[in-house]
């Protein structure tokens, strides 16, 4: 088995009332899928594997609240004081074999067939056969942010993980390898799949198959200090065609425009190139995130900011007003070299 997955039952757990939200909700096309996180709207295999589990216990669940629920309502009423009652207490009758064999033996089989099934699509959805040609994508959890290798294909980005839809009678399913640089963290896409944690020297595995384009929102889900909150992720799915076209931009020659040339020299002579990288340039870091496409992406700082000119500068400005305790230290840059940078940065697309 490979990895440790803890989503799996984790999806159980969620309150009857967040099921029948949903189902008042309408369900969007694929065109109309817009950034979301609910559970009970799966729109990948593994996700819709554990769905089907998770509505198993909570119907289990309902009938076991409507049977007390009936019975403790029917006692309320039947043996509810009455007018001329002597207030003495009814006569008391302890032992029945029959009623305690029912209330031990019964839940003891309800257990163990939620148990059989968990298991089953625990072990349906880790020990999956993938075609050999699934997309391979390595995902290193940093504090606070995500950065995704696409090994076969020599492309490195932050945060927004691009894959190609699927399709049942056609299959192009993702393999996601699971590593972090420094704590314990947690993936988690709900409607793609149940969560797995991420732990330092150790890769976990998992898989993603989803049938339906749009952007899927993700975090973490395991505490992993001050910003957890703010370590988000963005699932991309498109077309074969539109991914093919993404994985080519990407691979192409960082931008160079002339007219931010005196942004770019102040770039490469701060302490920036120590943590980021950029490709053809000489900035090489690798504790931060690569920025050789930065405007491609819809956010910044892992999801704390939309990825706007006016977010951007005061993210290169002052990231601590932003994200509270990120590694990003404040530069102390002045307000034009604040612009110069920024200038350059909006041309990283």
């Amino acid at each position: 088995m490979k990895g440790s997955r803890k989503g799996d039952l984790g999806w159980l757990s969620w309150p009857v009332v967040a099921l029948l939200l949903s189902w008042l909700t309408p369900v969007a096309s694929a065109a109309e899928l817009r950034p979301v996180a609910n559970i009970f709207k799966p729109l990948s295999a593994p996700a819709e594997s554990v769905f089907e589990v998770s509505l198993l216990a909570l119907l289990v669940c309902a009938g076991i609240f409507l049977v007390v629920g009936g019975l403790l309502t029917y006692a309320v009423i039947k043996f509810r004081a009455k007018p001329g009652d002597d207030g003495k207490e009814p006569p008391q009758i302890y032992g029945s074999n029959q009623l305690e064999m029912a209330w031990t033996v019964i839940p003891i089989l309800i257990v163990f067939v939620l148990v059989l099934v968990t298991a089953r699509t625990i072990a349906d959805v880790q020990n999956a056969k993938l075609p050999a040609d699934a997309l391979k994508v390595l995902v290193v959890g940093h504090q606070w942010w995500w950065e995704i290798h696409y090994p076969d294909h020599g492309v490195v980005t932050a945060n927004e993980l691009h894959i190609p839809v699927s399709a049942r009678e056609q299959r192009r399913p993702t393999a996601l390898t699971l590593e972090s640089a420094d704590v314990i963290h947690s993936f988690w896409v709900p409607q793609l799949a149940g969560k797995t944690d991420v732990v330092p020297n150790r890769a976990n595995a998992m898989w993603v198959e989803p049938y339906a384009t749009g952007t899927y929102l993700g975090n973490c889900a395991e505490y992993c200090g001050t910003q957890h909150a703010k370590m988000m992720l963005r699932v991309v799915v498109e077309s074969p065609e539109e991914f093919a076209k993404w994985i080519a931009s990407q691979k192409s020659p960082a931008a160079n425009d002339p007219a931010a040339r005196a942004g770019r020299a102040l770039f490469l002579k701060t302490s920036c190139v120590n943590c980021h990288r950029v490709a053809g340039t000489a900035a090489v870091g690798v504790f931060g995130p690569d920025l050789t496409r930065l405007m491609t992406r819809e956010t910044i700082a892992a999801g704390a900011a939309p990825n706007t000119p006016e977010k951007l500068r005061d993210w290169v400005r002052n990231p601590q007003s932003i994200k509270p305790g990120c590694l990003m230290p404040d530069m102390q840059l002045r307000s034009d070299e604040v612009d110069l940078i920024v200038a350059y940065l909006l041309t990283l697309k």
